[in-house]
């Protein structure tokens, strides 16, 4: 049963977002600051217009005062939230929810995380939360290392074959990088360059993994009937979906690695809210968490933008690049564009953002109708996922 959601009752009205990067000479509080003085520029508003902020960060702040402080917030509620990988997507979820019922005129959502100096490095895996046991120890490349074989045994796609696919998702994601100057690489990679990199996990390169990254994003959202106050041109939420399964994948004999069953769930609640009957039909374009290359694959049917056994043919076809029939990780993606946790879900609102009115460059797309964004946090078989539709 899908949740009712609040389709076209709360609009976008300014968003933000800094390059990401390395950013060894700025901090949480400089990163904020950016992002949010964007963002109030894009809804030509100050702060004193908004009556509410959501933060999201996995790892940079403990509080609402980690966004309070530098932003100089005058004694307004400032809630952090966490939610692993989809952390910026929870901050855009909760900040929607509060301003359509009627709680709050104006609010923010902002993310961010400072991740290129603080000695993680998204190679190793999470600690320091008691467990039983029963949880894998294996580094996320490792964890998602399996989708590859799982995903040709299953489907009965040659190795070499599915390694082609594999390096033109990681090709196709630094093409349209190249194209962002906001990006954390933007530079063009060979597919020899990509097949011939270093092995990290199993089949996959140091080409197959996202980056990490620092930066920041913000969006300023109001309700639907208030929107052209602020812009002339807002986008507007048609589906906001986030579920948390119940982590059973590791331990059930009958889970093969080739789904996230929480992205299936997410995406049909997000479908049936939205009104969408065909995602590979009527969703323009899409934000997907491309945290290593297979993760993209597998996203695909999913998602329902391609069949089951199909997105690897996709793939090759062209489908998904940015001058096919569905565009996916226009920006580049986690793969390009970089991954600070909790900025990464607006950074991919900020993308529709930009493609919706427009405003994209040489990356735009052509005559958009409705864009979709994705997050997931933790790993195959243990996860949450996001997913958002918004549209003009």
């Amino acid at each position: 049963m899908a949740s009712k959601g609040i389709c076209d009752r709360v609009a976008i009205v300014g968003m933000g977002c800094t390059s990401f990067g390395e950013h060894w000479d700025r901090g949480t509080s400089d990163l904020l600051i950016d992002a949010a003085n964007e963002a109030y520029a894009s809804a030509g508003i100050g702060p004193d217009e908004v009556d509410a902020y959501w933060l999201g960060t996995l790892s940079s702040g403990v509080s609402g005062l980690t966004a309070a402080e530098p932003l100089k917030i005058q004694y307004k509620p400032v809630t952090h939230v966490e939610n692993m990988c989809a952390t910026g997507s929870e901050a855009i979820r909760n900040a929607a929810y509060a301003v359509a019922s009627g709680a709050y005129d104006v609010v923010m959502a902002i993310g961010v995380e400072k991740l290129k100096d603080s000695g993680f490095s998204g190679l190793v895996s999470g600690g320091g939360i008691p467990s039983d046991g029963t949880e894998s120890g294996m580094t996320a490349p490792a964890n998602f290392s399996l989708l590859a074989p799982a995903y040709a045994e299953k489907f009965g796609v040659e190795l070499d074959t599915l390694r082609e696919v594999l390096s033109k998702i990681a090709y196709k994601n630094h093409y349209n990088g190249a194209r962002n100057t906001k990006a954390q690489f933007q530079k063009e990679v060979s597919m020899e360059k990509i097949n011939n990199s270093p092995k990290v996990a199993g089949m996959l390169g140091i080409f197959d993994c996202s980056g990490v990254s620092d930066g920041a994003a913000a969006a300023v959202i109001c309700r639907a009937e208030d929107a052209h106050k602020y812009n002339s041109n807002p986008i507007f939420i048609k589906a906001l979906s986030f579920i948390a399964g119940p982590a059973e994948g590791a331990k059930r004999q009958d889970y093969d690695f080739t789904t996230f069953s929480e992205v299936v769930a997410s995406a049909q609640d997000a479908y049936a809210q939205a009104g969408v009957e065909n995602p590979r039909e009527e969703i323009s374009m899409a934000e997907v968490h491309d945290c290593f290359t297979p993760t993209e694959l597998v996203l695909m049917e999913d998602l329902g933008f391609s069949e089951r056994g199909q997105a690897w043919q996709d793939v090759l076809d062209g489908r998904f690049d940015l001058s096919g029939d569905q565009p996916v990780n226009p920006d580049g993606g986690l793969k390009s564009f970089g991954h600070p946790i909790g900025a990464s879900g607006l950074r991919m609102m900020y993308e529709m953002w930009l493609q919706l009115r427009g405003e994209a460059g040489e990356r735009q797309i052509d005559n958009p109708k409705l864009g979709l964004t994705h997050n997931l946090g933790g790993a195959p078989g243990r996860c949450v996922s996001f997913v958002s539709v918004v549209g003009l």
